[in-house]
Parts: structure tokens; C-alpha cells; sequence
């Protein structure tokens, strides 16, 4: 098991690289950061989570910004996005972004994918929420041709264009890119586009249920002739015992959601989470 870390990185919490840089001292094995790049004020769309929008959603940092700092201030801790929102994003553009931070991190990347849940938010992208998930996929499949071709072309129904030339290449080949979700169907997106599952509301209730679709999940990829398909967890519970448990259900790193408080809020909540898991002994 991996024991990992995300955070929505704003402009009035713990900067990127500071938490960085005490996330890799503390012994977790990788930081993930959340993006929206704006939220209509029409509040249109309900928070999944129920009752007010938490302020964090409004203050966000551009992930990718906020990966190149928080790279910078590590050597050894993966950094990565969790969800980036392809369908409010230019492919060419941000397969670019995605190399250039691999590049830079000497291939510690880690690309978290999502279509997310703000319709007004990516309709002011010019996506239609309809068709998000076949955006999402066309992205993604237009990026790896990027940075796996010197002479990279597409053409879909959403993403279309001609022999490019685009440099930096990443790292990593492949770059692992991490499906979020837990839709219905979103074992299909992993099987089509992705490297690994990030899943999330993962409870106690709902453990032995979701042991089931993991299990389901891999059977798939050995009858498509793919490797074991790595299950990372946002927002996993830190409670004794968890980890053995999420283990069991075919989970293999756990990624403990962050207060968005101050510096000392936070570092505060960092040494309880290592403390309650022996992360040293993890390491």
C-alpha cells in the first residue's frame, strides 16, 4: 500500500511547494492537487457533496503551476492531478503542460482525469455537458498520440488536427494517466484511455461492494490482455484499520484529502496522518 496525499491548493492555504516539501519529509509517496478553474456564480449545478460550496472551490491554483512548484521543492515525491478537468482544457496545450512538469520532475507525474461535475463550469469552456465523457476520451487519446509521436496527428469528432510537432516528450512512457470516477461506465474509460482507477466515496458500507468491481475491473484487463490496473483512492479514511481493509478490496494507495487551513492546520493534520499509520514504516 501507498500512502499519498491531495490538496486543493489556494491562494490563502499552504503553499504547493511548502506542503511539498513536508509531505516527502513525513514519508508519503505522493501529493495530488485539485483543479476547477472557475465556478459560475449561478451555482446551478448542487454540490456533490451536499449544503454549501466550500470556499476552497473558488480559490484553486492552476494545478499545473502548482505541480512545478511543488516538483521543485521535492526529489522523491510523485506530484500529480487529481482530477485535472480535460473537457475545460485545449488538448495540444495541455499535453505540452502535462510533459513539461514530467520533464521537469524527472518523471514523477502522475496525470488524474476527470469530466467533472459543474455543468455551467464546462459549458463556459464550450463543452457540452452531454457529451463530456467522449471529450474526455478524445483528450486523452489526442495527448498520448503527443507524446508518444514526433509527428503527432488526431482526428475525432471533438479533437481534429493535422501532423504536429510538439516537444518536450514526457518521462514516463506511458505517462500513467488516472481515471476518475465512479459512474457506472467508468470501468469502460479505464479499459479505453487509462493506466489506473482513481476512485473515491469509498466507505465502510459500500467496501465489500466495491471489492466486487475492483475484481470485475481486472478481470476485464487480463481478458483484454493488460496488466493488473492500479486503484488509487481520494479522500481515503485514515481510521485504524482502514488501510488493511482498503488492501483487501484491491485498493493500492490511499490519498488523504487535506484541510484547506493555514500552514500550521495543515502540517498539523500531516503529522497526525503519519502518526496513525506509521507511514515511516511505509516508506
Amino acid at each position: 500500500m501507498q500512502f499519498g496525499l491531495c490538496y486543493f491548493p489556494t491562494d490563502y492555504g499552504m503553499r504547493p511547494d511548502e506542503l511539498a516539501a513536508a509531505g516527502e519529509e513525513r514519508g508519503f509517496e505522493s501529493l495530488l492537487f485539485c483543479e476547477h478553474t472557475h465556478i459560475p456564480t449561478s451555482r446551478k449545478s448542487p454540490y456533490p457533496g451536499g449544503g454549501e460550496l466550500p470556499r476552497m472551490y473558488v480559490h484553486t491554483y492552476d494545478p499545473f503551476v502548482a505541480c512545478t512548484a511543488a516538483a521543485a521543492a521535492t526529489s522523491r515525491l510523485k506530484i500529480g492531478t487529481g482530477v485535472c478537468l480535460v473537457v475545460e482544457r485545449d488538448p495540444i496545450t495541455t499535453a505540452k503542460e502535462v510533459a513539461s512538469v514530467d520533464r521537469l520532475s524527472l518523471g514523477r507525474f502522475l496525470f488524474g482525469v476527470g469530466a467533472g461535475w459543474n455543468r455551467e463550469e464546462m459549458a463556459n469552456h464550450g463543452t457540452d455537458p452531454r457529451v463530456r465523457m467522449s471529450v474526455m476520451r478524445e483528450r486523452v487519446e489526442a495527448m498520448r498520440q503527443i507524446w508518444t509521436n514526433d509527428e503527432a496527428e488526431y482526428h475525432g469528432e471533438f479533437v481534429n488536427f493535422d501532423p504536429i510537432w510538439s516537444y518536450p516528450k514526457p518521462v514516463q512512457s506511458p505517462l500513467p494517466v488516472l481515471v476518475g470516477g465512479m459512474g457506472p461506465t467508468v470501468e469502460d474509460r479505464i479499459i479505453s484511455f487509462g493506466d489506473g482507477w482513481l476512485a473515491q466515496d469509498v466507505t465502510p458500507e459500500n467496501l465489500d461492494e466495491f471489492a466486487e468491481r475492483a475484481a470485475r475491473l481486472q478481470q476485464r484487463a487480463a481478458d483484454a490482455g493488460r496488466a493488473r490496473i492500479p486503484i488509487s483512492l481520494f479522500a481515503a479514511s485514515p481510521d485504524q484499520g482502514m488501510a488493511e481493509k482498503y488492501a483487501s478490496a484491491g485498493i493500492d494507495r490511499c490519498l488523504f484529502l487535506l484541510p484547506d487551513g493555514d500552514d500550521s492546520q495543515v502540517t498539523g493534520e500531516l503529522d497526525k496522518l503519519a502518526e496513525r499509520i506509521s507511514i515511516g514504516q511505509n516508506a
